[in-house]
């Protein structure tokens, strides 16, 4: 239950980190924040275990080529969403 909560958490920073990295107001709820950071982090967890599978080994501290990864997943993730639900003019 604590994993679940903690990606839910996680997801969450990653989610608001990428939309704050995007300039300009992107019309999406918190929930679907919430779920594009979770996404984020999750493909960002698994690029960098196939990064790291390759020799490079996990820090001791905090991983910010992790994070970095799952920003810039999430980013993409965020303009994807924005582009497909955005109103035709």
């Amino acid at each position: 239950m604590g994993e679940i909560i903690g990606t839910i958490i996680f997801g969450a920073v990653i989610g608001i980190l990428a939309r704050l990295v995007i300039p300009g107001k992107q019309a999406m709820g918190m929930i679907i924040t919430i779920i594009i950071g979770i996404v984020g982090a999750l493909i960002g967890y698994w690029i960098w275990g196939m990064i790291a599978s390759e020799g490079n080994e996990d820090t001791g501290g905090i991983d910010w080529i992790r994070w970095i990864i799952s920003i810039i997943v999430a980013v993409v993730l965020t303009l994807a969403y924005t582009s497909m639900t955005r109103e035709k003019r």
